[in-house]
């Protein structure tokens, strides 16, 4: 058994050789691989370093056109506020000036309406009156 033992002895042995040679192989292989993604990552930040310095200056712009579009919707905002103020403002005064003088000249033709009306009373009261003292002048006579 002795003979055996030193051939599976010699089997063992070149095995474990052969594990460690793989092992070794792998290591190198995956610190290749480690460099070649290093250097692949060095290479997409270098080509993408402008690309977000870019995306960056794109975004503060952005941020500052719609900082001026905000400052911008709110003048607005405030400038049609005043002008409807205004206009509100302007109507009420026209409104006003128009009344008083419509109110005045509805006055002015009630006081002549009324006018007419007491010369027209006066006019059927005196040819009644002046009918009436005829009337008594021949009952008199």
């Amino acid at each position: 058994m002795n003979g055996w033992s030193e051939v599976f002895l010699g089997v063992i042995a070149v095995a474990t050789l052969a594990l460690a040679i793989v092992q070794v192989g792998v290591f190198v292989v995956a610190g290749l691989a480690v460099r070649r993604v290093t250097r692949l990552i060095a290479t997409v930040e270098e080509e993408l370093r402008p690309i977000f310095g870019h995306v960056n200056a794109i975004a503060r712009d952005a941020s500052r056109a719609t900082a001026l579009a905000t400052a911008q919707v709110e003048r607005a905002d405030k400038l049609f506020a005043d002008v409807a103020l205004r206009v509100d403002q302007a109507l009420n005064d026209v409104q006003a000036s128009l009344g008083r003088p419509a109110r005045e000249g509805r006055a002015l033709i009630s006081a002549f309406k009324a006018a007419f009306q007491a010369i027209r009373d006066l006019r059927q009261h005196g040819r009644g009156r002046q009918t009436r003292s005829e009337d008594e002048d021949a009952l008199f006579i």
